[in-house]
């Protein structure tokens, strides 16, 4: 039979988890009850999401326990089934762990896949959570206009650089804030924004003012911290802000204060939302629909940056943020 391997959770981290707050651990492939099936992940993601996973710390959903599997997405086949709606074959994508096999009721699964001309991998990344983020962050709550300027934060990330070509798309001007020479070539070149800032290269307030000459229409939020604090000054009347992650803060206890922005609000009534995909469940096929055919025209660019092997794992969140990926992190498996 062959043998599980499992990342378990160690120890809780009071910031953002490094690997040692992580087991490799091995187990025997569960046996299937009725209306089950089995799943061997092929890839599994990491997202800036999961430290709030492990996090004691008050958050949407249930803290992941000590000495359970990692939470996270996955993607994999049905390699056994006890299921009528799962056949062996089958290509899934789901809340699976990090792990190499998954049995589950189907209640787990986010989708079965219907995009066999494209790789399975994108499936954790721009029509997986990461795409269907951006597409309804910016399109239900960013509401993005043709004119429109709009700013992204991690302009380079999974979400960000799905962000920036979404406007565009939407006949928008995409200004896109990064870190370092690399990435800012990123958003220039692969992602098309229309400028890009490295806001570790000097004055950020400066080379918004230059990008955004009229304010900022609406800001795509996935830092929160300075960079956030800096952009809302510069925000137009009837801004719309969409904060979709909080990168740049490493511990929210203490929970850190910062200026206040509700002038900037009420003076020029702008709207603040938060994003949480989850409750976009019901539509998720409408956004991969649309996300996979702007891929197959050539009007949706990605980058991946895949590892091999599950021993990789346990850091990955840790090197998330400290920004050494280019491109959507997904661990590929071994067979």
């Amino acid at each position: 039979m062959p043998i599980n391997r499992q990342v378990r959770l160690k120890s809780r981290p009071s910031g953002i988890p490094q690997a040692e707050h992580f087991e490799l651990a091995e187990a025997p492939v569960p046996e299937l009850g009725d209306k089950q099936f089995l799943v061997r992940n092929e890839f599994l993601s990491v997202e800036p999401a999961m430290r709030g996973w492990v996090s004691a710390v008050a958050n949407y959903s249930t803290p992941v326990a000590i000495g359970e599997v990692m939470r996270s997405f996955s993607a994999g086949t049905v390699v056994k089934s006890r299921h009528p709606g799962f056949a062996e074959g089958d290509q899934v994508m789901g809340m699976l762990g990090w792990q190499d096999y998954a049995v589950s009721d189907g209640s787990n699964i986010t989708r079965k896949l219907k995009e066999a001309d494209l790789p399975l991998s994108l499936s954790l990344g721009v029509l997986g959570l990461n795409g269907v983020t951006a597409y309804f962050g910016l399109l239900d709550l960013g509401l993005p206009k043709p004119g429109d300027t709009v700013v992204v934060s991690t302009a380079a990330g999974s979400v960000g650089s799905a962000v920036g070509q979404i406007a565009k798309l939407m006949g928008c001007r995409t200004v896109g804030i990064t870190g370092g020479a690399t990435k800012v070539a990123l958003c220039n070149d692969a992602f098309g924004y229309d400028a890009a800032i490295d806001y570790k290269a000097g004055d950020l307030d400066a080379a918004l003012k230059a990008a955004c000459p009229r304010g900022v229409d609406v800001y795509f939020d996935n830092t929160a911290g300075a960079i956030s604090d800096t952009v809302i000054q510069q925000i137009a009347t009837g801004a719309r802000i969409v904060i979709c992650g909080t990168a740049s803060i490493a511990s929210w206890d203490p929970w850190p204060l910062g200026p206040r922005v509700e002038r900037h609000i009420l003076v020029k009534r702008a709207r603040m939302s938060g994003l949480l995909i989850f409750d976009y469940a019901h539509r998720y096929e409408e956004a991969v629909g649309r996300l996979a055919q702007w891929i197959r025209d050539g009007k949706l660019q990605y980058r991946e940056d895949i590892v091999d092997g599950i021993e990789h794992a346990p850091g990955a969140i840790a090197e998330l943020y400290r920004g050494e990926n280019l491109g959507k992190r997904l661990i590929r498996l071994k067979a």
